[in-house]
């Protein structure tokens, strides 16, 4: 079985300080993408255009962007504004310009 195809029952997200309110948004798109990747091993199976495969495959590559960085993002908001404290106005708009800047990762 390879590894595209073997699906494991992902554990349930704890609910401690780890776990904030974007992780399941994070696994759903996750999932999400999981589906569309299956999807492209069953199109390149059959022998589908490449054209089509190539736009599965960067939707999936567009999923996985967008899930990293809003991974990136909540930690952002949560884990480091827990390990320095509340923010105040002028550090919020410096946290705000890191996030913006995230996206070119």
């Amino acid at each position: 079985m390879s590894a595209v195809t073997r699906h494991a029952k992902a554990p349930a997200l704890k609910q401690d300080v780890a776990a904030h309110q974007s992780h399941r948004n994070v696994v759903n798109r996750l999932k999400r993408a999981d589906g569309h990747l299956q999807t492209i091993v069953t199109m390149i199976d059959a022998g589908r255009d490449c054209t089509e495969i190539a736009q599965q495959m960067q939707a999936v590559i567009r999923a996985l962007q967008k899930a990293k960085t809003l991974w990136i993002h909540d930690h952002i908001d949560n884990c480091l504004e827990q390990a320095v404290g509340p923010a105040d106005r002028n550090q919020r708009a410096t946290i705000e310009q890191f996030k913006d800047i995230t996206k070119y990762l």
